[in-house]
């Protein structure tokens, strides 16, 4: 017989979980014997936090669903942000919670409340575990965590629970559904008569494409019919942004949104693929007029209302592709040169090219770093910008909070990725105030053994809120603070700091950072308002 703890880390192990992060406690401790037992490897970290975006960096590297792991009462609320990020960004995860036994919480309670009153509005589902289900509650956990939308699932275990025998259950595993796809109907001929006779078709491709490995298709759709290709951010690099057809992601920059929105507005038909608007901001409500020739491929019914398609398809986004592509021919009129003058467009905003500043540092970075690194950026101003010009070569290449934007992120994703990927280069981009709050997380680079490269956009200030503070006749207040040291606080947490303030000098600590066993910082210094008029 098993212990309950025993098949909670034989179930995760089982899904391709091969990392858990938290915090132990005494409640968890049974939970965490479990997860190493099985193979399921626990890392300390500082925060909660960070340690569900670690697990959300080591999901984008494997598919498996990220495993955090906190105790009861302080724990549980210390993981409130990343859970509720996971909700809103799409990211499959498993949180285990340690509890007391409810003959205990009748009469018991310090560090006790209701955990999952806590996680339900920003889970998918909060479970309970009892030794007589505990692998179809597991099984139900994955399940619904990979489900589409993906997003987290929380699990309480009791301390008793956590201890005892596992019965047998029967029918504890689900068969995984058969891909869904358009059906030949009235709507599926007119949706490919509309693309056969489309002279300047766009698409616009989201997160879903990449969670259902839709990648080759909308490859093959963007390269065969010669269509341009828009993404969100989080689907950056489904196909090669060098490709003559990427635009680039969109999203939260205005003066992006200036030259491209009018390209699809005046499209002859936009094609959606996967496409989640979660990730984008206002500008991108209801962006064409009614009637447009707009077709959506997604995996789940439109309820948000950003946007009403003209022909909707709710399904699988791989195999959906296929049917509304199954010899497919187009007329599309697209010339390679037209997108490239739109991407030269968009780069004159970001100023890549200047000899120093927040578009050189990326410019400098994405030239120095080997074409095969993962990327992380936390959120602000900085991360608009290097969303816009960091060029990612393939899928899943670029890690950020998206949905919910939230500060903080960079640092744990970009270790967590490098625990799941040892041999993929790691540059994690964050500014000078993001970095301040996850400076602990250091110490979990160090002991984990992440030689990841840390770049720090260094202007004293929360720079996007001062611009929209500045922008509507705001004093300045709150926004700016003095600088950190950040290359001494990196030595003296174990790793190599680096100061920078040219171009020579950052490609010569990028060199150093890269023959490094240790993970470094390398603080990029650049003026308050370097980002004016550029995002």
């Amino acid at each position: 017989m098993s212990t309950v703890s025993q098949i909670i880390g034989k179930r995760l192990y089982e899904a391709g979980c091969r990392h858990a992060f938290g915090i132990p406690g005494g409640e968890v401790l049974s939970v965490m014997r479990g997860l190493d037992d099985a193979g399921v490897k626990f890392t300390l970290v500082k925060h909660e936090n960070s340690g569900g975006f670690m697990a959300e960096g080591v999901f984008h590297r494997t598919g498996a669903p990220g495993v955090l792991v906190a105790t009861l009462g302080p724990g549980v609320a210390n993981a409130v942000n990343v859970v509720a990020n996971a909700l809103q960004d799409r990211v499959p995860m498993i949180f285990l919670t340690g509890c007391v036994d409810e003959d205990e919480a009748a009469t018991y309670t310090h560090q006790v409340f209701d955990h999952a009153a806590l996680m339900r509005p920003i889970t998918k589902a909060s479970l309970r575990m009892t030794p007589g289900n505990a692998e179809a509650i597991m099984d139900k956990a994955l399940a619904i965590a990979m489900d589409d939308p993906p997003g987290p699932v929380h699990v309480d275990v009791p301390i008793s629970v956590a201890i005892a025998e596992a019965a047998v259950a029967r029918g504890a595993r689900r068969v995984q559904p058969a891909p869904a796809v358009p059906a030949h109907t009235e709507q599926l001929e007119l949706a490919r008569s509309w693309l056969g006779k489309a002279k300047r078709p766009v698409i616009i491709a989201g997160v879903e494409a990449l969670h259902h490995r839709a990648e080759e298709q909308v490859r093959a759709l963007v390269q065969k019919h010669r269509i341009p290709l828009i993404t969100t951010y989080k689907a950056k690099g489904i196909i090669d942004e060098r490709d003559d057809m990427a635009v680039g992601g969109m999203g939260l920059s205005p003066k992006a949104d200036n030259i491209v929105l009018p390209l699809i507005k005046e499209a002859d038909v936009v094609l959606l693929l996967g496409y989640d608007p979660i990730e984008m901001r206002v500008g991108w409500r209801n962006i064409w007029e009614d009637g447009a020739h707009v077709i959506e491929l997604s995996s789940n019914r439109n309820t948000h209302y950003m946007h009403q398609s003209a022909i909707s398809f709710v399904g699988d986004i791989k195999h959906g592709m296929e049917v509304l592509a199954d010899g497919l021919r187009t007329v599309s009129e697209w010339k390679g040169d037209e997108v490239q003058a739109i991407k030269r467009a968009l780069a004159d905003i970001y100023r890549v090219d200047e000899e120093w500043g927040p578009g050189a540092i990326v410019d400098v970075a994405r030239a120095e770093m080997p074409a095969n690194t993962v990327a992380s950026v936390d959120s602000g101003a900085h991360r608009i910008l290097l969303s816009q010009t960091w060029q990612c070569y393939e899928p899943r290449t670029l890690m950020q909070s998206s949905g919910l934007c939230t500060m903080g992120c960079s640092l744990p994703l970009g270790i967590g990725a490098k625990l799941a990927e040892p041999d993929r280069p790691v540059a994690v981009f964050t500014g000078d105030a993001c970095l301040e709050m996850t400076l602990g997380e250091l110490a979990t680079a160090r002991d984990a053994k992440t030689p990841v490269i840390v770049f720090v956009f260094a202007d004293e200030s929360l720079s996007l809120i001062e611009i929209k503070q500045r922008g509507t006749g705001q004093p300045n207040l709150g926004v700016d603070f003095p600088g950190t040291d950040f290359a001494a606080v990196a030595r003296s947490m174990g790793g190599l700091g680096f100061d920078v303030q040219d171009r020579a000098g950052l490609a010569q600590a990028i060199r150093a950072a890269l023959a490094a066993k240790t993970y470094s910082i390398i603080s990029c210094r650049i003026p308050r308002k370097a980002y004016d008029n550029r995002i």
